[in-house]
């Protein structure tokens, strides 16, 4: 599998047709017109403050990942004004061996509550797997209910700790004995 060409379409729970591709530095447009349509209270759930804008350095660092130790997918839609990112996703590996990544994810407001995320989530594992990853991880906020139920949806084994006002959420990506 090469995740530096991955390509799959798929149907929302609404019946959009969508892409998940990876991400290219062609996307920080889109990716900065997806993240100018997020509501404060996602912005603040994906990156655990409040957050304007995006800067150029942080584009770079979003769109020109390596496929190596950072995979990042986005979701895409065919509109009349043409391809618009409604979501994406990441992992990326803690320590080259270890079997670990951080997972995030990232859902435009208008097409929050489709599976987007739940969506990323699979083809990130299945990426994952074939790579030697093990493991995934994220930091959620206790309040972000919607994150801890697609990681239950997922089937995925999954393990909780908490951390003052956060949940350190560990899911396993090998299969149960």
């Amino acid at each position: 599998m090469d995740p530096r060409n991955y390509n799959a379409n798929e149907t929302l729970r609404d019946g959009t047709v969508v892409a998940i591709r990876s991400i290219c530095r062609e996307d920080s447009g889109s990716l900065l017109a997806a993240f100018n349509s997020m509501d404060k209270e996602s912005v603040y759930r994906r990156f655990f403050s409040p957050k304007k804008g995006l800067s150029p350095a942080e584009l770079e660092q979003l769109t020109g990942v390596d496929f190596n130790k950072t995979v990042a997918l986005v979701v895409t839609t065919q509109t009349a004004e043409g391809e618009v990112l409604i979501g994406g996703g990441r992992y990326a590996v803690d320590d080259p061996g270890s079997g670990n990544a951080e997972v995030a994810f990232m859902t435009s407001s208008n097409y929050r509550g489709l599976g987007i995320a739940s969506l990323i989530l699979s083809h990130l594992a299945c990426i994952a797997r074939d790579a030697g990853v093990t493991r995934f991880g994220a930091d959620v906020l206790a309040e972000n209910q919607p994150m801890f139920a697609v990681f239950r949806r997922s089937g995925l084994p999954m393990k909780t700790r908490r951390d003052g006002s956060t949940f350190h959420v560990t899911l396993s990506l090998q299969a149960e004995p």
